[in-house]
C-alpha cells in the first residue's frame, strides 16, 4: 500500500459546510437535468401525438375538400427499415366547426387507428374545447364540415384530453380513422397523411431523417410519391423546439454555476484542512515525502468528501424526481409552460455524464490550493510543533 493512500485513510476532511454544499450542488444539477429532459420528453411526445415527429402529406389541397394519399407507400419498407424509425401511423384529418348552443368554434378532427379490430366508439376532445363549449364525457358534439357541401356529424364524447399546444386556434379532436375516411368519401386505402414516429427526441436527427425520407420519395420513381411533402415537427413548431434548446442551455449554465460554487466551497474546505495540518505536512516533508505526493494526499481526501456529497445529492434528487413524477406535486401554468406540472425524466446516461463532468470540474479546482504545500517550510513547522 502506498504511503499517501494509507495516510489519506487516517485523515478526515474538516469542512462539513463545504461537504453539505457539494450535496446541494449535485442535487440542483441532477434535478435541473431531469426537468430539462422531462420537458423535452413530454413536449416531444405531445407534438408527436398531434403531427408525428415527421409528417408525410400531399403537396396540394383542393378548395374545402381534403386531398387523399395512399395509406401504403411503395417506399414504406425502406422508411420503416431506418434504425431511427419506430412506426408509421396513418391518419385522416378534416377541419370542422363545433356548435353548442350559441357557441361556435373551429376544430381539427384527426382520425387515427387505435390498433384494435373495433374502431373508436366516439371522440376525445381537448380540455380547452370542453371549457369553451361546456361539453364533457357522455355528451354529444355536433360538428359541421364545410366543402362542396356542408356535412353534419354528431360525435359521442368518450374522453377529454390535454394537448401540448392546446391553443384556441389549434384544438385537435381525436376520432376513429374509419369515421373520417367515410366523412371524406374515401376507402380504407386512402388517408390524409402518414405520421412517422422516431425512437429519440434529437432535433438534428429528426431533420436529417425527414430530409432522407423526402429524398427517397422524390427519387423513388413512383409518381404517387413524387407529389408528397415531408416535414419535421421541429420545423413545424420551430418556436417550441427553440424554447426547448434554450432550456437545455440554461441547464448547461446551471451545471457550470453549481460546479464552480461547489468547487470553491471545497477549495475553502481544503485550505482550512491544509492550515490545520501544517505540522503534519512538515513532518511528512521531513520524512521525505515530496510536494506533489502531499498535494495528491489532500486532494484524495477532498475527493472522498466530494464523492460522498455527490452520492447524497444524487439520492435526494432521484427521490425528488420519483415523488414529483408520481404525484405531480409542483404545478405549472400550462398557458406558459405547455404542461400543468413540472415534468421529470431521469436518463441514467445523462445523469452519469452530468456527475462525471461536475466531479472532474471540482477536482480541477482542488489542485489550486494543493500548491500551498510547496510554500510550507518543514524546518519551521517541525520546530514550532
Amino acid at each position: 500500500m502506498r504511503a499517501e493512500t494509507f495516510i489519506s485513510r487516517k485523515l478526515k476532511f474538516q469542512g462539513n459546510v463545504a461537504a453539505a454544499a457539494i450535496a446541494v450542488s449535485f442535487f440542483v444539477i441532477i434535478v435541473a437535468v431531469a426537468v430539462s429532459s422531462g420537458f423535452r420528453h413530454t413536449v416531444r411526445e405531445g407534438v408527436a401525438a398531434m403531427t408525428g415527429d415527421i409528417r408525410i402529406s400531399p403537396y396540394v389541397s383542393s378548395e374545402g375538400e381534403p386531398v387523399p394519399m395512399p395509406r401504403n407507400l411503395p417506399s414504406e419498407a425502406v422508411i420503416t427499415a431506418l434504425p431511427d424509425v419506430q412506426e408509421i401511423v396513418p391518419a385522416a384529418v378534416r377541419a370542422g366547426i363545433v356548435k353548442e348552443g350559441d357557441i361556435v368554434h373551429g376544430v381539427v378532427v384527426k382520425g387515427i387507428a387505435d390498433g384494435t379490430e373495433r374502431p373508436f366508439l366516439g371522440v376525445s376532445i381537448p380540455h380547452r374545447l370542453s371549457e369553451i363549449t361546456g361539453l364533457g364525457v357522455g355528451d354529444d358534439m355536433t360538428t359541421y364540415f364545410v366543402g362542396e357541401k356542408v356535412r353534419v356529424r354528431k360525435f359521442h364524447i368518450i374522453a377529454v384530453h390535454r394537448d401540448i399546444l392546446e391553443m384556441d386556434d389549434n384544438l385537435l379532436v381525436y376520432a376513429s380513422l374509419e369515421d373520417i375516411q367515410r366523412l371524406n368519401g374515401w376507402d380504407s386505402t386512402q388517408v390524409s397523411c402518414l405520421d412517422v414516429r422516431l425512437r429519440h427526441d434529437s432535433r438534428e436527427r429528426m431533420e436529417e431523417v425527414a430530409g432522407y425520407i423526402g429524398h427517397q420519395l422524390l427519387t423513388s420513381g413512383h409518381p404517387e410519391e413524387e407529389v408528397l411533402y415531408v416535414s419535421a415537427s421541429s420545423n413545424t413548431y420551430f418556436q417550441l423546439f427553440s424554447w426547448l434548446d434554450l432550456l437545455d442551455n440554461n441547464v448547461v449554465f446551471i451545471l457550470i454555476l453549481m460546479t464552480v460554487v461547489a468547487g470553491f466551497n471545497m477549495v475553502s474546505g481544503l485550505l482550512i484542512m491544509l492550515l490545520r495540518n501544517i505540522p503534519t505536512i512538515g513532518t511528512l516533508k521531513t520524512l521525505g515525502m515530496g510536494n506533489r505526493a502531499i498535494g495528491r494526499l489532500f486532494v484524495r481526501i477532498s475527493a472522498r468528501a466530494v464523492f460522498k456529497g455527490m452520492l447524497i445529492g444524487n439520492a435526494l434528487a432521484l427521490l425528488f424526481c420519483l415523488i414529483q413524477g408520481t404525484t405531480h406535486l409542483i404545478p405549472l401554468d400550462p398557458a406558459n409552460y405547455f404542461v400543468s406540472w413540472v415534468p421529470v425524466h431521469v436518463n441514467p446516461l445523462t445523469v452519469l455524464l452530468a456527475d462525471a463532468a461536475a466531479f472532474a470540474g471540482i477536482l480541477l479546482l482542488l489542485w489550486l490550493p494543493s500548491r500551498v504545500v510547496a510554500s510550507i517550510d518543514p524546518a519551521k513547522t517541525v520546530k514550532a510543533d
